[in-house]
């Protein structure tokens, strides 16, 4: 299998507080982070001191949780927010997502074309599609099906990248002596039209120190792995095992190849969770208080997670602060439709109450390692060696010291085991990442 010799990192960046929505109530937060720009620029600049590849942003232009106890789930704007770390950073690549469904590829190209120039060539775009319905609800619309929001996908991109190279790389001539601030037969209209967008161009921007920003993508089935496997350079994937990331990461490779790509050239960022303590208790205490701010939603937890092993688990019955019964453990097995369940199962196996197999985040989103620094990066170091991905979106429990700490305690574990870079490869993204320039 081959595999990179280090892995990469790159920092999810969710509205300021970290992964979980009851963060913002921990001891220390800013409960107002969400609008302090100053705190992401600080987790960006942490993250940076800590080599990480980039920073990432994910987005659904739609209000999509319950503002009464919950915090957002993404900054207020993720342009916006990468722009003020822009600003304050120098190496560290800036990524974000913006929907092929709901913007014209002529903003979105505008947008980050600005962004890579500004930020001397350190731009990424996450190019999805979007199937929520309060996000079309919002651009007075409907979700499409699913063929049409790919087919979307693909002019989009198409077009976005056109425009990026609507300047040939040496049409900025700045001949201040001669006149000729740049050389029109040189900028050309692109005149694209397809079923869905179209645009004339071209772009009023010169082309960035990586040519063009580098094309990210995330979202699952045959018609994910076609848009990534033709266009992305990057992959955000969310995997819960080994096995799938393997199979996974596999299938992006195979697809990139058939498109007349090396697989070497397409980078898969496996989603990734972390509470870090001195000892594994102090890992788990951390996600016990994240849970204790909100106990109405325990009821639903635990019935979940009776689902995952095949019993009628509830807190009307049962004291979550205890093991299992061996006589009901007995028949519990791991739900085949969730890939999440086999973990569940084997903690409850090892005797741990309820709570804190719940604690373990058995039903959270990506995997999770409640632990010390070197269970953190033992599960990396599993994961990255055994193939299944070529680096990890990593986000942290509580941003205000989860990012800090996997910096200072988790970054020179996996230098010191020679799986981690210990300086920047370049100065733009493309360099960092291992990809080809591409204009």
């Amino acid at each position: 299998m081959e595999n990179r010799k280090e892995m990469q990192l790159a920092l999810q960046m969710v509205s300021g507080y970290g992964a979980e929505f009851s963060a913002w109530r921990m001891p220390g937060t800013d409960p107002a982070a969400y609008t302090n720009t100053d705190s992401y620029v600080e987790r960006a600049k942490i993250a940076e001191k800590g080599k990480f590849q980039m920073i990432f942003i994910a987005d659904t232009p739609a209000l999509t949780v319950d503002l009464g106890s919950q915090t957002p789930m993404f900054p207020m704007d993720p342009m916006l927010a990468l722009m003020a770390v822009a600003r304050e950073t120098k190496h560290i690549g800036l990524v974000a997502t913006l929907s092929t469904t709901f913007n014209y590829p002529y903003n979105i190209a505008r947008q980050f074309k600005a962004l890579d120039v500004i930020s001397n060539g350190r731009v990424g775009w996450n190019a999805v599609t979007t199937s929520e319905p309060l996000a079309a609800a919002n651009f007075g619309t409907q979700v499409a099906n699913r063929k049409e929001r790919y087919d979307k996908a693909h002019e989009s991109i198409q077009i976005v990248q056109a425009l990026w190279g609507s300047w040939e790389q040496d049409a900025w001539t700045l001949d201040a002596e001669g006149g000729k601030f740049a050389d029109m037969d040189k900028i050309q209209p692109i005149n694209l039209q397809g079923q869905y967008y179209a645009s004339r161009g071209p772009l009023p921007i010169p082309p960035s120190e990586q040519g063009q920003p580098v094309i990210f993508q995330a979202g699952g089935g045959q018609d994910g792995l076609e848009l990534a496997g033709r266009y992305a350079s990057g992959v955000y994937a969310n995997p819960y095992d080994i096995e799938s990331a393997r199979e996974y990461r596999q299938a992006l490779r195979q697809s990139a190849a058939r498109f007349g790509r090396n697989p070497d050239d397409i980078k898969i960022y496996a989603g990734f969770m972390f509470s870090i303590g001195s000892t594994e208790e102090e890992g788990l205490e951390r996600r016990r208080q994240l849970m204790s701010f909100n106990p109405e939603e325990i009821p639903s937890r635990v019935s979940y997670l009776g689902s995952m092993v095949g019993l009628p688990l509830s807190v009307n019955s049962l004291d979550i602060d205890q093991p299992l019964a061996t006589d009901m453990l007995k028949n519990a097995f791991a739900n085949p439709m969730d890939p999440r369940s086999h973990r569940a199962l084997e903690l409850l196996q090892k005797g741990l109450s309820i709570r804190d197999v719940l604690a373990h985040g058995v039903i959270n989103y990506h995997p999770v390692v409640a632990g010390t620094p070197i269970q953190v990066a033992d599960f990396l170091e599993e994961w990255f060696l055994a193939g299944a991905c070529d680096g990890f979106s990593v986000v942290p429990d509580i941003a205000y010291d989860g990012v800090a700490d996997f910096v200072e305690l988790v970054v020179p574990i996996l230098q010191d085991r020679g799986l981690f870079h210990r300086e920047y490869e370049g100065k733009t993204l493309r360099e960092n990442m291992g990809v080809p320039y591409q204009y």
